[in-house]
Parts: C-alpha cells; sequence; structure tokens
C-alpha cells in the first residue's frame, strides 16, 4: 500500500479544500399559491406539484 513521502504541510491541506463550501438550496416560487419551494417537489403549503393536487394542503 502507498503511503506518502512527506507530511503535507497545513497550508498545503488547506488549499485542497479552498472548493468545499457549502451552498445554499435553490429556491422556487410555486406557481399556484407563490410561497418558496424546492423545485421539483410538491408544494408543502399548497400540496399541487405541475398543476395537480398531489397531496393534501396544511390546514
Amino acid at each position: 500500500m502507498a503511503l506518502p513521502k512527506r507530511k503535507k504541510s497545513k497550508s498545503r491541506r488547506d488549499k485542497g479544500r479552498t472548493h468545499w463550501k457549502l451552498t445554499a438550496p435553490t429556491v422556487v416560487k410555486c406557481p399556484q399559491c407563490d410561497e418558496p419551494k424546492l423545485p421539483h417537489r410538491a408544494c408543502p403549503s399548497c400540496g399541487f406539484y405541475k398543476g395537480r393536487a398531489v397531496i393534501s394542503a396544511k390546514a
């Protein structure tokens, strides 16, 4: 099994982690009720998906 010949410095280690960022989730507006929702999912407030009621709406 291969092993590193030298210790990787903290600077080099951290340079490899520069793009390990969290991204905010994409939120779209529901066409039925204009509430924010995740794309490709049923709206939690009105229960519609692709123009059809697929789940019962919250009271």
